[in-house]
């Protein structure tokens, strides 16, 4: 299989989606490879703030969302030892803290857009392992396999949006700095009980940060920090301690959490860090989100830093291949206008980390 388009995408999460909404729609042709066969049983960050919610309306995505189904948060409460000790409402002239947008709906309005714009194509199941060059090393492009088959896409800018572990970003020989946090990340999710309130809940139990975020649907989602590396011991022990540990933090939840989490297998691990890469551009490529500026979960940055990506890098695109100029240099004003806010916004997770326990007093 050999596709030729003005830009490849690789990555068909929120922000490379989104990307290739805009680039279509703007009249360029797009090609998105993606290498899980659904993109739809990922566990990922779905929490949009006031950022993210700006840039989905900006381009008419949320209106859409809110018809399959998303939550506004109410408020955020601050719990020690099972007592609320403070709560903190919507800023002034807001009506939420945030609102939980169920990955999959976010992708299905994007998906729809793409699928209906002739200029676009999306696949699926696909392993990049190359990138394609020219005789001067210019990025011309990805092969790989999709199934049995052989792919390859010759395009005239290439996008790594392939998240944390990117490939791409490994196949053009970009370095990063890599910070770990000290801690990794327990996700699971629980029914909520009748009469539960749309609100995030923080909490330290036994020294260990653990947050409550309401979603859409009926559900509460729970992320437990670890010390880094302490997973694979804590499986050899029953589960009931960490239950008991969420049972005496909130008590509301013992019913539900008890009838749930029966088994280390209703726990997703994330293994947490940040990171920054060295450059997010070469002669016709760039990368984003993730791939360029891994985030940690402190906060819910990571999926609207990636919106905001696609928001800037389009309109470079949009004008870098109108203007026949796809190289780094040109590029690089994608890096020169985001790297800073999102930079500043990795030290703000580590300052918020550091600060946590002074939310209660410690």
């Amino acid at each position: 299989m050999d596709l030729q388009s003005d830009v490849c995408i690789v990555g068909a999460g929120p922000g490379g989606a989104l990307l290739a909404v805009l680039l279509a729609e703007a009249g360029l042709s797009v090609v998105v490879l993606e290498r899980h066969a659904s993109v739809f049983k990922e566990f990922r960050g779905e929490l949009v703030n006031e950022d993210g919610e700006r840039i989905l309306n900006k381009h008419h995505v949320l209106d859409e969302v809110r018809r399959l189904g998303m939550l506004l948060l109410q408020r955020i409460e601050y719990m020690e030892n099972g007592e609320l000790i403070r709560t903190v409402q919507p800023g002034e002239g807001h009506v939420h803290v945030g609102i939980h947008t169920p990955q999959k709906h976010l992708l299905q309005v994007l998906f729809d857009r793409l699928e209906a714009n002739p200029n676009a194509k999306l696949l699926t199941g696909v392993t990049v392992t190359q990138l394609l060059k020219d005789e001067e090393g210019k990025v011309v492009g990805v092969s790989g396999r999709h199934g049995s088959e052989t792919i390859a896409v010759r395009s005239r800018v290439t996008v790594g949006a392939d998240g944390r572990y990117s490939t791409v970003r490994k196949l053009a020989g970009i370095p990063t700095d890599v910070l770990s946090h000290g801690y990794d990340l327990l996700w699971a999710r629980i029914p909520s009980p009748e009469g539960w309130e749309p609100i995030i809940r923080m909490t330290l139990a036994h020294d260990a940060q653990l947050a409550l975020f309401t979603q859409q649907g009926g559900y509460i989602q729970i992320g437990w920090s670890i010390p880094e590396g302490l997973y694979a011991e804590l499986k050899k022990k029953p589960i009931d301690d960490l239950v008991d540990k969420l049972a005496e933090a909130y008590p509301d939840l013992e019913k539900t959490a008890r009838a749930n989490l029966q088994s280390w297998s209703d726990f997703v691990l994330l293994k947490v860090h940040s990171s920054r890469a060295d450059s997010w551009v070469r002669d016709g490529f760039v990368i984003m989100g993730d791939a360029a500026h891994t985030m940690s979960p402190t906060g819910a940055f990571g999926l609207n830093c990636a919106l905001n990506d696609a928001d800037t890098l389009a309109n470079v695109l949009r004008e870098a291949l109108a203007e026949g100029n796809t190289s780094a240099a040109r590029l690089a004003e994608f890096e020169r206008t985001n790297r800073q806010p999102t930079e500043a916004l990795q030290d703000k997770q580590l300052e918020m980390e550091r600060t946590f326990s002074g939310q209660f007093g410690l």
